[in-house]
């Protein structure tokens, strides 16, 4: 059993309570004593009331259930909306209004580009993430798809000039398209020089010119006559050209051009949800430890690249003359938000009366803004939020209630830690039903502090079948993109975003591109989401970032969305059109398809959460193509086989054979990991496939569909099972 320490009326984990008053609180300015006071103060008040918005979700979810069960055969729509009115789960739309959020950072606010999700358990990750705000263009393109392996331009072990040369061509093209030349091409320079404020390029003709915008030379480092790089910028990001003729890419460039670095991921959010496993007091300290390396600077982490250690730390700023010759500083790591865990999770970290687990979502919110604290106060090494602001994304809201619940917890936690009203700014994921339905009314509980909304389609598809699963068997999950609802759902999120005045002020983001494999893919089709008014979106890697901001010099993102927000117009209507699929007559082919499909996805996630403790990789798909995937993804899965397997297009039996058969699969797709512990022949004792099997057979009565209850008491069981941890 864990030790505990008793304060006050709690008992408190002896791991958090040793990592709170000897590595969070010292120079935060608060004491100990009165700090747990607080704290037991603050889930004394508000764990009383989020038990009590769970059960409204329970409560409606059930009455839903009842009405669909009623009519089958005899829906209408009207009846159906009026329904909904009428139990609460549709608001009444509230009076226009403007956010007024103040003190919002530059790359939140007013810069558009990639947006990074790292799990913060994972140090190495969450330091590649932060470090991820600038990027190598000529690695990106280099090392990926990107660059087509045709022509000669295939990889090789070492470097193969032909691949070079298409890399460094691309390069150029991007430079004439963002930062083009009065009356030349890139392609042409010899020199680069910076000469009475201005840039100078000389030509392989013997002539010179100049940039067709002198306005975008922002700096440039070493001598102005022989610099090492040149900085500029276009559409709000930097780019800077570095130059070094001595480099085996530079000595072989007509303008000793070695690489072209671009700003990348501007912010980052650093998860403790969806893409963590921390099911105890050990795992949250762990990752508390981590969020608080990364806010005073020193997390640091040594690993194995090849025969090579490498130590890897969080980046400095970049510093640069100015055309003016004064020196000028660029932040060198993005912008930090946290995602924090939403309100349905209880841990054991704390616990209350009768040994009652403290609600999740509250301590995070507590622990997570105390260790902010000390960047608010400049304890670090390096600043996040220059605006002195604390960036917590909320997720898994339903509903206005629970959004304006979130903000008086955060209200009484600013005042826990003596921080100013509004310090701690929040983001809305738009990824639950209820929510999409009732945005505006969302943003206006918090509109002091929003800061951030966005969509996301795993989730929010999960939800649309549970929330409708007795509504009949729903379409095929690759047709669910096309579905009436999802187009309408994402065109709100903007729509509803502008009208509220977020432009200037907040993100309105899209969603994670899932195949950090397929940059080509990626290239050609990420940016649609720019034009959908999107100023930022998620993107699985460092290397994906600086790609897709190569589509942030394409797009002016502000000009899209100030035409969108007097032009787009949306329907609730179509929100509430539930994708039952109108002809269930699938043929036997087609429905093992989708349960081999759904089955091979769940399990290859599923065995690497729950015996291995990794919540957020690259997973094989059924054909070996990796895909980035956390509990969304399972949550649309578990949800399309329990409804699939409610309204009788399945059986039991068919679906048990399916997954014995696909976890030989997924044990053959891991058979090179030493720590895999495959889940064939031995059905029975593989604590992985249990859970597989669980979260689609009770799939149905899970929490608005989610896994976490599922996943996090399996992953106790096995850490049992294999370390006796308890």
């Amino acid at each position: 059993m864990k030790d505990y320490v008793q304060v006050g009326n709690l008992q408190v984990a002896q791991v958090l309570y040793d990592f709170i008053n000897e590595e969070a609180i010292p120079n935060s300015g608060l004491e100990k004593e009165a700090f747990w006071q607080g704290v037991e103060k603050l889930l004394i008040d508000f764990t009383p009331r989020n038990k009590q918005l769970l059960a409204v979700r329970e409560e409606m979810q059930d009455k839903i259930n009842q009405w669909h069960r009623s009519i089958r055969g005899n829906f209408d729509f009207q009846q159906y909306k009026s329904f909904l009115q009428d139990i609460g789960y549709l608001e009444p739309e509230v009076e226009d209004f403007q956010v007024t959020t103040d003190n919002v950072d530059d790359e939140i606010a007013l810069q558009a580009g990639p947006q990074l999700v790292a799990p913060i358990m994972n140090a190495r990750y969450s330091l590649n993430a932060v470090n991820a705000r600038w990027g190598s263009l000529y690695d990106a393109l280099y090392g990926t798809d990107a660059i087509p392996e045709t022509d000669g331009a295939e990889k090789s072990e070492g470097y193969n000039p032909i691949r070079g040369a298409k890399t460094i061509a691309f390069a150029r093209d991007f430079l004439d398209q963002a930062v083009p030349l009065d009356s030349a091409s890139h392609k042409e320079a010899t020199q680069y020089l910076i000469n009475n404020d201005k840039l100078f390029v000389q030509l392989n003709d013997g002539s010179a010119t100049e940039l067709k915008a002198a306005d975008q030379l922002v700096g440039y480092k070493g001598d102005a006559n022989d610099p090492s790089s040149i900085l500029l910028k276009h559409n709000g990001l930097h780019i800077e050209i570095q130059i070094d003729r001595a480099h085996p890419i530079g000595k072989t460039d007509a303008a000793g051009i070695k690489d072209v670095y671009i700003e990348s991921a501007l912010t980052t959010i650093m998860d403790f949800e969806d893409s963590v496993t921390a099911v105890d007091a050990e795992d949250k300290v762990a990752i508390y430890r981590n969020w608080l390396g990364l806010m005073k600077g020193t997390l640091s982490t040594t690993f194995k690249k090849g025969e090579k250690t490498l130590t890897r730390t969080l980046n400095a700023d970049r510093s640069y003359t100015s055309v003016a010759g004064e020196e000028i500083s660029l932040p060198g790591r993005s912008l930090m938000f946290v995602r924090n865990v939403g309100h349905l999770m209880t841990n054991n970290m704390i616990l209350m009366e009768n040994d009652e687990e403290a609600p999740e979502g509250i301590l995070d919110g507590i622990f997570i803004s105390l260790i902010a604290k000390h960047d608010i106060l400049g304890n670090g090494a390096f600043a996040n939020s220059r605006k002195q602001s604390i960036y917590i994304v909320k997720p898994k809201m339903h509903g206005s209630q629970e959004v304006a619940f979130a903000n008086e917890m955060f209200d009484c936690i600013e005042d826990l830690l003596g921080l100013g009203r509004y310090t701690i700014k929040i983001g809305v994921m738009d990824e639950e039903r209820r929510t999409s339905l009732n945005l505006k009314s969302c943003i206006e509980k918090v509109k002091n502090r929003i800061v951030f909304i966005n969509t996301g389609f795993l989730d929010r598809t999960g939800d649309e079948i549970h929330t409708s699963m007795e509504a009949g068997p729903m379409i095929r999950k690759n047709e669910m993109k096309s579905s009436t609802w999802l187009q309408a759902y994402e065109k709100s999120n903007v729509v509803v975003g502008l009208q509220c005045g977020m432009q200037g002020r907040a993100q309105i983001g899209k969603g994670m591109w899932a195949m950090p494999d397929a940059m080509a893919t990626m290239l050609q089709q990420k940016g649609s989401q720019l034009l959908a008014g999107a100023n930022t979106a998620w993107v699985p890697s460092p290397t994906a970032a600086t790609l897709h901001a190569l589509h942030y010099h394409q797009v002016k993102v502000i000009e899209i969305q100030q035409a969108l927000a007097s032009t787009l117009t949306v329907s609730k209507d179509d929100i509430l059109a539930i994708p039952v699929a109108q002809d269930s007559n699938w043929t036997a082919e087609e429905i093992q398809e989708e349960l081999d499909n759904n089955s091979q996805s769940i399990l290859g996630y599923v065995v690497r959460w729950v015996e291995q403790g990794i919540g957020c990789s690259k997973v094989p798909d059924i054909n070996n193509v990796g895909l980035m995937e956390d509990r969304a993804t399972l949550r649309i899965s578990s949800q399309h086989m329990a409804n699939w397997l409610h309204h009788g297009i399945c059986t039991e039996e068919q679906v048990i054979t399916t997954l014995k058969r696909m976890a030989q699969v997924v044990d053959q797709q891991n058979a090179g990991d030493s720590f895999y512990r495959p889940m064939a022949p031995d059905f029975e004792s593989s604590v992985a496939f249990q859970a597989a099997c669980e979260l689609i057979f009770k799939g149905k009565e899970q929490p608005s569909g989610y896994t976490e209850p599922i996943l996090h008491r399996r992953r106790i069981e096995a850490k049992q099972k294999f370390t006796g941890q308890c």
